[in-house]
């Protein structure tokens, strides 16, 4: 079996932490068993590597994810990246072209698609090999994961059994799905023995590479590539599972979040408190995440959520946090902070005062010991950077120095640069110019291996 991890969407409902470039399965407000800080993606590869140490596991995500699967997993996984945002159904044959085109799988395999976001134990794994036995058993083309609901709920799909069919095996038949009812017929099926639509798929490769030659004609994972802009915007479970005849269930009794708001998440945070807080001892079932360097004081408050980056603040009622999404969509900024392979940045300034179309930018940039950034240039833009903290290798247009704090470094546009430090390095990057984005940015090859050796 093949595990594949749909690494989704910004998840803006976990705003001010989440963001288009800073998704919410990155966020380090889990704990593992030892306590120390990990993300939901963190936590499903530890889970399925200690029931499957073996496992091969592939993360199907768009392009701005690859910095931080790639700092938090390493070398663990196979990264996928989609040339475009999409929904779930081209990113599910999207990974199946990668897996039957580029590595050859053997079409009688099956593949297990999983969501990077719920909180899960260990069994919940444990019943993923069930299904794999029980879509060889059954013949169906698609086993789906059912789980026991805890109220009717509008978020979710539904699973309802096909009650004619006796198997004698733990597995169920599917008389029909529905995704994501009003809030009456959620709870007319709740009712009547439905089950929550976990957003598991175990299938066969020949099932997947059979939904691609429906799309592209052949099973070529540069073709669909090519074309992916083509493909349907629409998730796996509107597309194909509504509709399907051929599907069936193992039950999931266990612990199952799905963590996609602060009401959620808050349920199964450790602490109630998170970075440079101070709180009252009035606060009743409060929570309170704090990304930045002055303090936020929290009195009196009951049923709360406050949370403060650099892109914003919220405060919250708990219940009111799962209805935020239209607002956050009038947040109308770039991303303020983000992490990368190398470091990470935090926007500090945002200028579009200057005169004509010239604006500014300015950023504070941390580069971890023993790495470096890609070389890159810039069509519109040019470059000041002042080194802060550290000691610094310095590349521009392919010749290497060592700098030094207070040093100032001066970048042209069309000319090649980049930062690597063997200790850490601090440094203040101030961009003029007439187009200041990161898709300003040209990248060419430069291996900073030697130098930092």
């Amino acid at each position: 079996m093949k595990i594949v991890l749909l690494s989704g969407g910004s998840g803006k409902r976990l705003w001010p932490l989440s963001n288009d470039v800073r998704s919410k399965q990155f966020m380090k407000v889990l704990q593992d068993d030892r306590g120390n800080p990990e993300s939901m993606i963190q936590r499903i590869i530890r889970q399925i590597r200690g029931i499957r140490p073996e496992a091969e596991i592939y993360v199907v995500a768009n392009a701005a994810q690859s910095d931080p699967i790639r700092r938090q997993l390493g070398n663990s996984v196979t990264a996928i990246s989609e040339p475009l945002r999409k929904n779930t159904y081209p990113a599910i044959l999207l990974a199946g072209a990668y897996l039957l085109d580029r590595e050859q799988m053997d079409p009688a395999e099956t593949i297990a698609v999983l969501p990077v976001d719920p909180y899960v134990e260990y069994d919940y794994f444990e019943k993923i090999r069930d299904m794999d036995r029980a879509l060889s058993e059954s013949g169906a083309d698609i086993c789906l994961i059912g789980v026991k609901p805890t109220y009717p709920s509008e978020k979710y799909g539904y699973i309802v059994e096909r009650k004619d069919v006796q198997t004698g095996s733990t597995y169920k038949h599917v008389e029909k799905c529905v995704e994501k009812p009003d809030l009456a017929t959620a709870r007319s099926l709740v009712a009547t023995g439905a089950r929550w639509n976990g957003g598991v798929f175990v299938m066969r490769g020949s099932y997947v590479a059979g939904l691609i030659k429906d799309e592209i004609g052949e099973v070529s994972f540069d073709k669909l590539y090519d074309s992916y802009e083509n493909l349907p915007t629409i998730s796996f479970d509107y597309r194909i599972i509504e509709k399907s005849d051929s599907l069936i269930y193992e039950e999931y009794d266990g612990e199952w979040n799905d963590i996609g708001t602060w009401n959620t998440m808050t349920k199964i945070m450790k602490h109630p408190n998170g970075g440079n807080v101070i709180s009252g001892e009035n606060c009743v079932n409060t929570h309170v995440i704090n990304e930045l360097e002055i303090p936020v004081v929290a009195l009196g408050l009951t049923d709360t959520v406050v949370v403060a980056s650099a892109d914003g603040i919220l405060v919250s009622n708990k219940g009111a946090s799962s209805f935020m999404a239209p607002y956050v969509e009038r947040v109308d900024h770039r991303p303020m902070y983000e992490k990368r392979q190398w470091g990470e940045y935090r926007v500090l300034d945002i200028s579009n005062d200057g005169p004509g179309p010239e604006k500014s930018l300015t950023k504070r940039l941390w580069v971890e010991p023993g790495r470096g950034l890609s070389c890159q240039l810039h069509h519109y833009r040019d470059e000041i950077w002042t080194v802060t903290e550290g000691e610094g290798l310095f590349m521009l247009d392919g010749n290497v120095r060592t700098v030094h704090r207070g040093e100032i470094l001066v970048i042209e546009r069309e000319h090649t640069h980049a930062m690597a430090s063997k200790t850490g390095c601090s440094f203040v990057e101030v961009q003029l110019g007439t187009d200041l984005v990161e898709e300003d940015i040209e990248r060419f090859e430069w291996d900073w291996e030697p130098y930092l050796k």
